[in-house]
């Protein structure tokens, strides 16, 4: 019986399809969905493409590229529901930031480094960005203000994304101002039922949007007293 020939092993193989750039991004993002930033490397990645790791380098030229490109493919799924003209701002936001947060939590190994390691992950012609100004346009802050309340609210939202994805936020609605009582040992202490995401996450905007409706109310009756 005639020997089958030896398969030869994952990344010497020809590939039958050309190496792209957009390619390698998929390819990378699953990698990071799977075990995390920390765990991709070039080779791994050249395994998951049955590619030379060297001919990697034709296209990208590190991992930090690679990781650059990812969060510009991801930023680009970006897509919030419209809403019709008349929709008050204020659930306009609402809508926006928890569409941000869906996508957050559909890649959360990305999003959490990308969140801390790449303060240019949000670029002007993002359709989140793009989104959030014109909201900010609606709800009548001034021209000359809007760019700084804009970074603002995103400072807002991806900073509770950053603590909702690490665990930080659970483990702060925890904290208690004094240690436990006499009938409660440390691990019930320590060891609380973690706070529904969902209705944090919605008493953080509200907070956010109550924050900009006092602050554009103050504004108006400024005004007003001016005149």
């Amino acid at each position: 019986m005639e020997k089958q020939a030896k398969r030869p092993p994952r990344g010497t193989r020809k590939r039958d399809v050309p190496l792209t750039e957009a390619g390698i991004y998929a390819a990378a993002l699953r990698l990071i969905d799977a075990d995390g930033v920390e765990a991709l490397t070039m080779r791994k990645l050249a395994t998951e493409l049955d590619a030379n790791p060297m001919s990697l380098y034709h296209h990208v030229p590190n991992k930090e590229a690679v990781l650059r490109g990812v969060a510009r493919t991801v930023g680009a799924q970006f897509r919030t529901v419209p809403l019709e003209g008349g929709t008050p701002w204020q659930e306009r936001i609402r809508l926006l930031a928890t569409d941000f947060r869906t996508l957050a939590h559909r890649h959360p190994n990305l999003m959490a480094y990308s969140f801390s390691h790449q303060p240019d992950f949000i670029q002007p012609d993002d359709p989140f960005w793009t989104a959030l100004t014109a909201i900010v346009a609606a709800a009548g802050v001034p021209e000359s203000q809007a760019p700084e309340i804009a970074a603002l609210l995103v400072a807002f939202v991806i900073g509770v994304l950053s603590a909702e994805l690490n665990g930080a936020l659970a483990q702060w609605a925890n904290l208690k101002p004094s240690p436990p009582g006499p009938d409660e040992d440390e691990a019930d202490f320590t060891d609380r039922a973690s706070p529904d995401q969902d209705r944090m996450f919605r008493l953080a905007m509200d907070t956010l949007i109550a924050g900009l409706e006092n602050r554009l109310a103050t504004a108006r009756e400024g005004r007003s007293a001016g005149h």
